[in-house]
């Protein structure tokens, strides 16, 4: 679990604190030294770094060439970057990496979000979220790469504590439809038992 504190000093502010970690749960590691390095869609074995200067030797050696992921919310190296020498050693710094990564994490939820329409309903959030962390996987969403793309710049108006939430859309989601039939089958009562009884009657004879 990444810690409280450094969510509040490190973190973009537009995102919920419950959000952020449910990001860096879903596509993040606890290891901010993590280097993961794709090329072709394969997993390319590289040593586990013990040091800050050992993380950054592997992202040197693979950025431009790979997709380089690194530290806590498994930033992609190399964007924005036009040299491997470019990369920045505060990659594998957890609270310039949280910064990064949930700020480009935000952007990426705003893609989405301006995708779906920017929906208001706190109940399409999650598929939102859902689709905002597979985007942050692949790299894309829609045929959009969606690190170099644009930002919308809009903020998220529905976003929600998705666990808090998962409970209360629970009750919300099943709550009201069941008073809701409650209330029809209130109304419908009457006609519903004298439509079985005239079935069960035709039937009997």
């Amino acid at each position: 679990m990444i810690d409280a504190a450094l969510i509040k000093e490190c973190a973009d502010p537009s995102l919920k604190p419950a959000i952020i970690e449910q990001f860096v749960m879903a596509a993040g590691s606890d290891d901010p030294l993590a280097v993961i390095v794709k090329s072709g869609g394969r997993l390319i074995l590289v040593p586990k770094a013990t040091s800050t200067e050992e993380a950054m030797a592997i992202v040197r050696q693979y950025a431009g060439q790979a997709v380089v992921r690194v530290g806590l919310t498994q930033f992609p190296a190399g964007v924005g970057d036009k040299e491997p020498a470019d990369v920045k050693p505060d990659f594998v710094d957890p609270c310039q990496n949280l910064r990064k990564g949930t700020t480009m994490f935000a952007k990426v939820l705003r893609i989405v979000a301006k995708w779906y329409g920017n929906p208001t309903s706190k109940d399409v959030f999650p598929q939102i979220f859902d689709d905002a962390v597979y985007a942050w996987k692949t790299g894309e969403f829609e045929g959009v790469s969606v690190f170099q793309a644009a930002d919308p710049g809009r903020g998220l108006a529905n976003q929600e504590d998705l666990r808090a939430d998962t409970s209360e859309a629970d009750t919300v989601d099943l709550g009201a439809p069941l008073q809701t039939e409650a209330e029809l089958s209130d109304e419908k009562k009457i006609g519903t038992a004298g439509i079985r009884i005239d079935l069960t009657r035709v039937g009997g004879h």
